[in-house]
């Protein structure tokens, strides 16, 4: 399900929150899933639970999750978290966009890199889709 990083400078519950947040994205976790117990994917990702619990909590703080007392942690909406998603990579795209102005690279050589990088990526996961 989650694979963590050892090498990631990122501390292990970033890199837990964000695993979960593209699965969630991707649809992988459905709306309304339950999500494991903190104690269990604590277990099988051999972590501590308070990392996980970190996780979970910043999760919901986003809105991705919700907490149902006495029930455990459930999935919430696709479209918020697809919303937030979407507007976390426009903000990076504005920030390197002021980077490329600032190094003057053109809007058309900005461009034809995006372009190039999204055929790429599509590729990529055609080739993958297909093993």
């Amino acid at each position: 399900m989650v694979l963590l990083d050892s090498k990631d400078r990122r501390p292990i519950y970033e890199q837990l929150t964000e695993k979960l947040s593209d699965l969630m994205v991707a649809g992988v976790l459905k709306e309304e899933e339950p999500l494991p117990s903190v104690r269990n994917l604590a277990a099988e990702l051999s972590i501590n639970p308070n990392t996980v619990q970190r996780s979970y909590l910043e999760l919901e703080r986003r809105g991705f999750i919700y907490t149902v007392k006495g029930k455990g942690s459930f999935v919430s909406s696709h479209l918020e978290i697809r919303e937030q998603k979407k507007t976390a990579i426009y903000d990076a795209l504005e920030a390197l966009i002021q980077q490329a102005i600032a190094i003057d690279i053109s809007e058309a050589e900005f461009a034809g890199k995006v372009t190039a990088g999204f055929q790429n990526a599509s590729q990529h996961a055609q080739r993958e889709g297909s093993l």
